[in-house]
């Protein structure tokens, strides 16, 4: 009867009314952290990838709540969530959480947010700050107890994910496991575009005509 009470008289807001970015750079890497990641478990149905999204991992406190900017849930269905409520998940936290750093933040409410992803379950937490091409990462220590920082984030492979970091000097690079880098859309439309002139650059060589009937 608690239980039941609990669930219908609490209410979990589904916004907090900030914006999901304070600017175009920290927008594009998140959403570009996010396609990509989804781009790499699009055949895993069993893998849930949001953005901005509320996460509440105890149920009936309404008000501990955090919105990574990107969050990654292995072992959970894909599919749409007005909020991420961890009781109704199999009780599985978000293993892997991305933040990117704007000029808004502040150290208070990053430290506060360092510690409740430590404290409730993740289990690789990566910061980057792309204006001046700073990133930091953490994994859970081998007890399960805190967050160890990684020491040497070039070429470190992500346990959970599979995906490479390098620390190039002008911004950070994320790699597929099978060494395809990740992308932003509109260099992905290029490069599909890219690819597309070049196969029908050979077909004309062999003496085809790519826009034929025939050919389609």
């Amino acid at each position: 009867m608690t239980h039941s009470i609990l669930t219908e008289v609490t209410n979990y807001p589904e916004s907090d009314d900030r914006p999901m970015a304070d600017n175009t750079l920290q927008f594009r890497w998140i959403v570009t952290i996010k396609e990509n990641l989804e781009i790499l478990f699009g055949d895993r149905p069993d893998v849930f990838i949001a953005g901005d999204l509320l996460w509440y991992p105890v149920e009936g406190n309404n008000r501990l709540r955090q919105a990574p900017d990107v969050l990654v849930v292995l072992g959970r269905p894909k599919g749409d969530r007005g909020s991420y409520r961890q009781w109704e998940e199999d009780n599985i936290p978000p293993q892997v959480v991305f933040e990117i750093l704007s000029p808004g933040n502040r150290l208070t409410e990053m430290y506060k947010k360092f510690k409740f992803y430590e404290r409730y379950g993740v289990q690789e937490y990566y910061l980057y700050d792309p204006r001046r091409n700073d990133c930091t990462g953490w994994q859970r220590s081998d007890d399960g107890s805190e967050f160890v920082a990684i020491e040497d984030l070039d070429q470190w492979l992500s346990p959970h994910l599979g995906i490479r970091f390098q620390l190039a000097t002008e911004r950070l690079r994320l790699f597929y496991p099978d060494g395809r880098e990740f992308l932003e859309s509109v260099e992905r439309e290029r490069q599909a575009r890219d690819r597309i002139a070049e196969l029908e650059a050979k077909l004309r060589e062999a003496g085809i005509d790519p826009n034929s009937p025939s050919t389609a």
